[in-house]
């Protein structure tokens, strides 16, 4: 499995080929991955491919949103971040991504490891791919408030 420091740097490559902008970041941030990984103010998750796909990258931000050690969360199906209620909703919403390759703007619902709902805004899910064009899965972006963001925060469409 690639290290997180890899794996969030495709990640971003494949946001910037799919949205046209780089994940979001202060304009001055050095060492562009770690940043993404440890101090994001918002969620960057990633699950792979297959029938019931597996976590395969979370941020810290979404360590703390989910609740979930990194150990724990990446052997969890992603199916999981969400309540039985609110799966065909987010499997509308990956379906979506995987035809048209990204969308935005997904508020909804999502649970943490104790079961405690909470409430993802502004989500962008978008197609993951290695450089040869081979699938990867899918990655999510999401804020846990609704209108806070950053002073250097543009948006991402």
């Amino acid at each position: 499995m690639p290290s997180f420091l890899s794996l969030i740097t495709q990640i971003d490559h494949n946001f910037f080929t799919r949205n046209g902008k780089a994940l979001p970041s202060p304009p001055d941030v050095s060492a562009r991955a770690q940043w993404l990984h440890e101090k994001a103010p918002y969620s960057i998750l990633a699950h792979g491919t297959g029938a019931d796909p597996h976590f395969i990258y979370a941020n810290q931000y979404a360590l703390s949103c989910f609740k979930y050690t990194p150990e724990e969360l990446l052997q969890l199906p992603s199916r999981l971040s969400a309540a039985p209620q609110d799966r065909s909703e987010r499997e509308r919403l990956l379906h979506d991504v995987t035809l048209n390759g990204i969308a935005y703007h997904y508020t909804g619902p999502r649970v943490d490891k104790y079961g405690n709902t909470f409430t993802i805004y502004d989500g962008v899910v978008w197609r993951l791919t290695q450089e040869d064009g081979t699938p990867l899965g899918q990655a999510a972006l999401f804020w846990l408030k609704e209108t806070e963001r950053p002073d250097w925060y543009t948006g991402v469409k």
